[in-house]
């Protein structure tokens, strides 16, 4: 019995939903968003509701799962998503082009990224270092984040390198620690 499945998933007024046979679609103030059902879950509409129910005696896995898809494509369609990296280093810095992030992280080359479609990147106002990347998917967006934070992960002895904003890093103390 999943306790994430059972729970219904409240529509609010400027969302709505389309089901069809195996697909569902949400739409809302800031784009639209689809998500393919699996035979082993049943999704209704029900009094501003949508409700998610198994299929079968081995549906307990795409029952949560689905349940949570379709809460995180209404809340994107509604307010959005949003990660932030913070680049630390002398000379790290970033600058966005266009469709392109440009990152100079400390190799003898600039890096340059390809903004996927539905993604936004800006810069922070305030600090210099920090990449604000949002969208409707939460997938997606982390899934970006990720990839750039792969670029250039932090290193443990003087953190330089790219890292989420609020994370920590553990430190060691080096070559004067060991004695």
């Amino acid at each position: 019995m999943s306790r994430i499945g059972k729970m219904p998933i409240a529509l609010t007024d400027k969302v709505e939903a389309r089901i069809d046979a195996d697909n569902i679609t949400i739409k809302g103030p800031l784009g639209e968003l689809s998500f393919g059902l699996c035979s082993q879950v049943k999704v209704t509409q029900e009094e501003g509701n949508i409700v998610v129910a198994p299929v079968g005696e081995d549906a307990s896995a795409m029952w949560g799962t689905t349940r949570s898809v379709i809460a995180n494509m209404i809340e994107g369609v509604s307010t959005g998503f949003k990660k932030s990296l913070e680049i630390n280093g002398v000379g790290y810095k970033f600058e966005v082009q266009g469709k392109k992030l440009i990152l100079s992280i400390g190799f003898s080359h600039k890096v340059d990224v390809e903004v996927p479609e539905g993604i936004k990147v800006e810069m922070d106002e305030k600090a210099k270092n920090i990449i604000h990347i949002s969208g409707i998917d939460k997938q997606r967006v982390g899934q970006f984040a990720s990839k750039i934070k792969a670029k250039k992960k932090p290193e443990p002895y003087k953190g330089k390198g790219i890292k989420y904003v609020g994370e920590h890093i553990r430190r060691k103390a080096g070559k004067s620690g060991a004695k």
